[in-house]
């Protein structure tokens, strides 16, 4: 099988551009992006929902980041879930944890490689634009 970068430079481009565009206050989620990823996909997943009625500018770099995970995963053969979940919905959100955690361990290893690509992508990107 061939190397295949499915885009990931582009699609982080176009989030750190989205990001700005908005707000450019988010831009420095960039970074907080890159060190979540350590703690796995749950908890990177679940960021979205913490910054939810505090920082909505923030909470939305956070879900299309999500999004853009999942698309990519999807072209890469790896259905990752991605529940509409409410904050305040607690079954919701154990539920769309649920997923996450039975995520077949190899497919959670390579999501979280292309994840970390991603955000390494999204970092370099910030760096460009933020000033």
């Amino acid at each position: 099988m061939a190397w295949n970068s499915y885009g990931l430079d582009r699609e982080a481009q176009k989030l750190v551009l989205n990001a700005k565009s908005r707000s450019k206050d988010s831009l420095n989620q960039s970074y907080k992006m890159r060190m979540a990823v350590a703690y796995g996909l749950e908890r990177f997943w679940g960021e979205h929902l913490r910054l939810k009625k505090k920082e909505e500018e923030k909470s939305k770099y956070w879900k299309e980041t999500w999004d853009t995970l999942v698309e990519v995963m999807k072209k890469a053969g790896v259905e990752l879930p991605n529940d509409k979940v409410s904050p305040d919905d607690i079954k919701a959100v154990q539920k769309m944890s649920e997923k996450l955690w039975k995520i077949p361990l190899e497919d959670q290893r390579v999501a979280m490689a292309v994840l970390t690509q991603l955000c390494d992508c999204i970092v370099w990107w910030t760096q460009r634009y933020k000033g």
